[in-house]
């Protein structure tokens, strides 16, 4: 029996349909070949996020040629390192994870982190400019479908949008109960750019959280699904990372039940900038 593809999406600003459910990957054993082509094949997702920091693009490539799933209807995200920011030496990345990866385009393109290496001589503005420049280019080349940025905080944003002509269509930050930028969300939304957010479980610190697990146990859900449904239910695409095929199957079955006012609102109250991953809070 062919698996229930997960077709609940959200519109970029420039139309493109993104789904609001994927499957993240990372390096430091945050990748498996076989968990990629289950979610694909037998669990119905079309999201799969990538960068070239992870190591992981050839070996998603041949994953996503493994499944069987047409290429057209896989959402593939990956990300520049900021040792390959610049103009022309962005094009070259680009190229390059496109050739690991086996595609000739890719559906969202993200500069990875706000930072730069000071070896480029410039500062961080005009080196964010000259590589978001090159995202325009790819992206009126339709090479890719949709840019954007990750990590990026207000103050970087302010910058990019002022700096640039195609404003971002995505930014992808961290996002759990713990950490959930209520101004980052609302200027987002006020440019139109939507929010995706990687680390939904808190690296598993959220799971073992009394009251997340009491909520759990009245929707007869795990407290991983709760978080994963918290996160979608306001309107956050999230990419929730696995490398066990259990781990996968429960991390989809969050789109058949919404939680109460009540739930979203006390877990949208547990936020204490709590960052599991990386802080770009000093960034210039």
């Amino acid at each position: 029996m062919a698996a229930k593809v997960s077709t609940e999406c959200v519109v970029l600003s420039n139309g493109v349909k993104m789904p609001i459910l994927g499957l993240g990957t990372s390096h430091h054993g945050g990748f498996s070949q076989s968990a990629v082509v289950y979610a694909l094949r037998d669990c119905g997702i079309r999201l799969i996020d990538t960068a070239k920091r992870y190591g992981c693009e050839e070996q998603l490539g041949t994953a996503i040629r493994q499944s069987g799933v047409p290429r057209e209807q896989i959402f593939v995200t990956t990300k520049l390192w900021p040792l390959d920011y610049g103009y022309e030496s962005t094009k070259t990345a680009f190229k390059e994870s496109c050739k690991r990866l086996g595609v000739d385009y890719v559906d969202l393109y993200l500069i990875h982190w706000p930072d730069c290496p000071r070896g480029k001589g410039q500062d961080n503005r005009t080196i964010r400019a000259e590589t978001w420049r090159a995202l325009e280019d790819l992206h009126s080349k339709g090479l890719c479908r949709a840019i954007g940025v990750s990590n990026f905080l207000i103050p970087h944003l302010e910058q990019l949008i002022q700096d640039c002509t195609v404003v971002p269509h995505v930014n992808q930050v961290e996002y759990h109960p713990y950490q959930n930028p209520k101004d980052l969300i609302k200027f987002c939304q006020a440019h139109n750019i939507t929010v995706e957010g990687y680390c939904p479980l808190a690296k598993g610190s959220a799971l073992k959280e009394p009251a997340i697990t009491a909520i759990a146990t009245r929707y007869q859900k795990t407290p991983a699904q709760i978080l994963i449904r918290w996160s979608i239910q306001n309107g956050i695409v999230t990419i929730p990372k696995s490398t066990k095929e259990e781990r996968i199957r429960e991390n989809c079955q969050v789109l058949d039940f919404e939680l109460s006012e009540n739930d979203m609102e006390y877990l949208n109250g547990l936020h204490a900038d709590l960052h599991m991953s990386w802080n770009p809070a000093d960034i210039p």
